[in-house]
C-alpha cells in the first residue's frame, strides 16, 4: 500500500463513523449527550471540519479523505445542513443542536453521504481481494 492509500485509509477511518454517528438519532442520545462519554458533537465538528475533512469546501479533500465527486458534493451539503443546525443552537450545546428544527436535515443527509462512504469503501475492498 503505497503512501496516499494509507493516509485516505488513515483519514477515512476518522471520518466514516463521524458521518455514520450524523446518521443515528438513537446514538446521538446515547452518547452525546452522555457526559461520560468521550465523542460529543465538538468531536464529530473537528472531524468533518478541522482535522480530516472541511465540510465548508471539502471539494480539496478529493482523494485524500473523500474518494469521489459525489462524497465532496454530500459533504458540502452535509456542512451547509450542520451550519443550519449550528445558527439555531445559540448556546452550542448538543441537546440544543438534536433540538433544531433543521436537525432532521442533517441526518438525511449524513444518511445519504455514510451509504455512499460505505459503499465506496466496500467496493475498494473488493478490488483489493480480487486484485
Amino acid at each position: 500500500m503505497n503512501e496516499d492509500a494509507r493516509r485516505l485509509a488513515n483519514f477515512r477511518a476518522h471520518l466514516v463513523p463521524a458521518v455514520l454517528s450524523l446518521a443515528n438519532p438513537p446514538w446521538q442520545r446515547d452518547v452525546w449527550l452522555d457526559p461520560a462519554t468521550f465523542e460529543n458533537l465538538h468531536h464529530i465538528f473537528h472531524v468533518l471540519f478541522d482535522d480530516f475533512c472541511d465540510a465548508d469546501e471539502p471539494g480539496p479533500y478529493l482523494g485524500t479523505s473523500l474518494r469521489t465527486q459525489e462524497e465532496v458534493d454530500l459533504m458540502r451539503e452535509l456542512g451547509a445542513a450542520l451550519n443550519a443546525a449550528a445558527d439555531q443552537a445559540p448556546l452550542d450545546s448538543d441537546a440544543e443542536h438534536l433540538a433544531a428544527a433543521s436537525w432532521p436535515d442533517v441526518v438525511a443527509v449524513a444518511g445519504r453521504l455514510a451509504h455512499v462512504m460505505v459503499g465506496n469503501d466496500l467496493a475498494e475492498l473488493v478490488a483489493l481481494h480480487e486484485a
